[in-house]
């Protein structure tokens, strides 16, 4: 495989594969209500990366309304802000002609996802002005009722899915530990099953930008990391099928280059060419000497002709689509293991070459 390389402009299989990456991990759009004091900052802050709600750009939208964003993070918050009983209908109104607006428009990063009504558990009540909301809401997104602070729920989310039917699900989270006076330490909880519930309801062509701006759940970044590794073997299985002798090595380094950036970019890392150039010679130059072997041989048997080239395509493409999987789920294991080491940091680009190193070392000296 490192044999071909320099038949290859990796300069531009750099910059093709970033600009696929970033491309398809496209925006998702959450919006967030609920009252002053809900503690929807601090929801915001332990789902997504970035502490959004203390550092993103607010960018005003309606009276109480505002968008979210920050460089590099594929999410926009729309955090409505201040819902009290007095301006509820106003806010009702307000919002909904801003979601009817967003719907209409063609492109549907544009539009709002999902939303996320916020109710505080010790006040033990929904507002009639809630209950407008939520089915004002459910009426152009899926709802998802979120009670937050949560410590004794004593039947309260019962009685909030009674009063919100509209809503898809309602989840009990509790986002920072807590001491209570007698000593007992409460520890966060439902932060992953609102990652979960809220990835069933959003649109697919939304879902890989949603697990990479969370950071609640490794396991979600890791399955949509995993359709990607899926479809690169695929593409690297047929490259290696074809009966052309030693083309398949040069092809597959676009094709593995590509399934990196894009699994990059689903775990929420930011992207530049330096990264990739360094991943992808880091990938091409441990793995190379160790797997070159398989494919040297399949590409001489390509040169028999008839039954030879038959033989040796199949045996280039069960080594093409290995070596790309292995790649891919050796990569995967490695930002997992780092972000889990983190608390759900996102790792520098030093530690993510560091790692990735040395289990592609290991990976190659098992070979």
């Amino acid at each position: 495989m490192t044999g071909q390389i320099s038949d290859i402009n990796i300069g531009e299989t750099i910059k093709e594969a970033l600009k696929k990456a970033r491309r398809e991990i496209g925006q998702v759009n959450v919006l967030i209500a609920g009252r002053t004091g809900v503690g929807k900052s601090t929801l915001i802050n332990e789902i997504f990366q970035g502490k959004m709600a203390d550092t993103g750009q607010g960018r005003p939208v309606t009276k109480s309304t505002r968008e979210i964003t920050k460089a590099g993070i594929p999410l926009a918050i729309w955090d409505t802000r201040g819902l009290e009983m007095n301006a509820f209908q106003e806010t009702i109104d307000e919002l909904e002609q801003l979601v009817i607006s967003r719907a209409g428009e063609p492109d549907v990063e544009k539009h709002i996802h999902v939303a996320w009504l916020c109710i505080h558990e010790d006040l033990r009540r929904v507002e009639e002005g809630e209950i407008g909301l939520h089915k004002t809401l459910a009426k152009h997104m899926p709802v998802i009722g979120v009670i937050t602070k949560a410590r004794a729920d004593q039947g309260f989310k019962a009685e909030v899915q009674h009063l919100l039917p509209e809503t898809k699900n309602v989840v009990r989270v509790r986002a920072l530990s807590e001491t209570l006076d007698e000593g007992q330490v409460l520890k966060p909880m439902g932060l992953i099953e609102l990652v979960e519930v809220t990835m069933e309801v959003i649109p697919d062509a939304v879902l890989r930008a949603f697990a990479a701006a969370q950071i609640a759940s490794v396991e979600k970044k890791k399955s949509e990391a995993r359709k990607i590794v899926i479809a690169a073997a695929a593409a690297a299985g047929a490259i290696g099928a074809a009966p052309i002798p030693f083309a398949d090595a040069a092809c597959l380094i676009p094709i593995q280059a590509t399934m990196l950036a894009r699994i990059s970019s689903a775990f929420g890392l930011e992207l530049s060419t330096a990264f990739l150039t360094t991943l992808v010679a880091t990938m091409a130059g441990t793995t190379g000497a160790a797997l070159a072997g398989r494919a040297i041989v399949a590409g001489l048997l390509k040169l028999i002709p008839a039954a030879g080239a038959v033989v040796g395509g199949a045996i280039a493409a069960t080594t093409a689509a290995t070596i790309t999987t292995t790649l891919g789920e050796l990569y995967i294991a490695t930002l997992a293991a780092l972000f889990i080491d983190s608390d759900g940091e996102i790792p520098s680009s030093e530690d993510v070459m560091s790692e990735f190193k040395k289990r592609l070392r290991i990976a190659s000296d098992d070979n």
